[in-house]
C-alpha cells in the first residue's frame, strides 16, 4: 500500500522558514515525478514546486528564488526548503507522486495518482 506522509508544516512568522518533509513508503519511487502543491482556504490547488526522477526542478513563478525543492531517492523522500515566508504563502501543502516514469512533474494536479495527507503552514504578519 502506497502512502505518502508529509511532515514540517507550522506556525511561523513573515520572513521565516520551514522545510516540509514527505516520506514515500510501499514502492520505490526514485524513477518517478515529486511534487508539492498548496490550498487555501477556498483556492483551488495549486502546483508549487516538482521535481523529476533525475533532479530537474520547476516552481512555481511565485516561489521562485524563495522555495527550493530536493529529493534523496534512497529515502523515498521529498523535501520542500521553504524561506522568505510570506503570509500569502500560508496554505495546506499536499506531496504528490504522477505515477508515469522518467517524466517531467506536471503542473496540473489531475495528473497526479499519489497524495500525502496534507501539512499546514501558517504564516503570521
Amino acid at each position: 500500500q502506497v502512502q505518502l506522509v508529509e511532515s514540517g508544516g507550522g506556525l511561523v512568522q513573515t520572513g521565516g522558514s520551514l522545510r516540509l518533509s514527505c516520506a514515500a513508503s510501499g514502492r520505490d519511487f526514485s524513477t518517478y515525478p515529486m511534487s508539492w502543491f498548496r490550498q487555501a482556504p477556498g483556492k483551488e490547488r495549486e502546483f508549487v514546486s516538482g521535481i523529476s526522477w533525475r533532479g530537474t526542478t520547476t516552481h512555481a513563478d511565485s516561489v521562485k528564488g524563495r522555495f527550493t525543492i530536493t529529493r534523496d531517492n534512497a529515502k523515498n523522500t521529498v523535501y520542500l526548503q521553504m524561506n522568505s515566508l510570506k503570509p500569502g504563502d500560508a496554505a495546506v501543502y499536499y506531496c504528490a507522486v504522477k505515477s508515469v516514469r522518467y517524466t517531467a512533474p506536471s503542473f496540473n494536479y489531475g495528473d497526479y495518482d499519489y497524495w500525502g495527507q496534507g501539512t499546514q503552514v501558517t504564516v503570521s504578519s
